[in-house]
């Protein structure tokens, strides 16, 4: 007998699984998050994360790895599991649950038209439009995630572009944790950490002067975090 035909479960509930993408991204100012109007009912037209079901051939993390790539053109990008969301009234359309994913991009790394195609828009944090559903929730709790994690890992490298400033490393962090750093003290306290690398160019777009760029440096990083470094700033 080929009990590869035999339904096991034929006698229970079915429950659509989905999940939905916090796409985090920074532009030299702020954190923003990608989102589009949603194109299925209940809620057509409202803002949305964007996000996918679960196809009967793909685990959860490949289904938010297509979401991510059909949106953006990118490939291999920092994504994390968030949590779980199944209250049973979450969805009017049906009882769905839905795996929450935050991921971090490079802005000027996505692929534009790709982007306005799918009608999505980046948004300042602080000017995001209400989102269906518990997608509010979800960005809530992936904010709480990205500031722990940034805490004693490096994450917000994955946000910058190869070649980056101080003052910008800065603004990202202060963005990322919404207060503000002594600019001398935070310059003091990333140089100590001698995870950058410093280069001989300048970026002069903001004064005559310039800012010498720098690169993250990943190999002295993973020593020191064998060591036990603390990344908190």
């Amino acid at each position: 007998m080929d009990t590869k035909q035999l339904n096991y479960y034929a006698e229970q509930d079915k429950i659509l699984i989905a999940t939905d993408c916090i796409i985090f991204g920074f532009d030299n100012q702020s954190i923003k998050l990608l989102v589009f109007k949603r194109r299925i009912a209940p809620f057509a037209g409202k803002w949305s994360l964007i996000g996918s079901f679960v196809k009967k051939d793909e685990s959860v993390k490949n289904a938010a790895k297509r979401v991510l790539t059909d949106i953006t053109g990118l490939e291999n990008v920092f994504m994390k599991q968030l949590k779980v969301y199944g209250s049973v009234d979450r969805d009017p359309g049906d009882r769905c649950i839905t795996v929450g994913q935050y991921a971090l991009i490079r802005i000027e790394d996505q692929d534009i038209e790709l982007v306005e195609k799918h009608g999505a828009v980046w948004y300042d944090l602080d000017k995001m439009p209400d989102l269906v559903l518990d997608h509010n929730q979800l960005v809530e709790d992936a904010l709480v995630q990205l500031r722990l994690k940034a805490s004693y890992q490096p994450i917000g490298f994955e946000l910058l572009p190869e070649k980056f400033t101080i003052p910008s490393l800065q603004k990202l962090y202060e963005s990322i944790y919404q207060k503000q750093f002594d600019n001398r003290n935070f310059r003091k306290k990333i140089i100590a950490l001698d995870i950058l690398t410093k280069l001989e160019e300048k970026d002069k777009t903001s004064s005559k002067k310039g800012a010498y760029l720098y690169k993250f440096n990943r190999k002295k990083y993973d020593k020191l975090a064998d060591a036990g470094i603390n990344f908190k700033l």
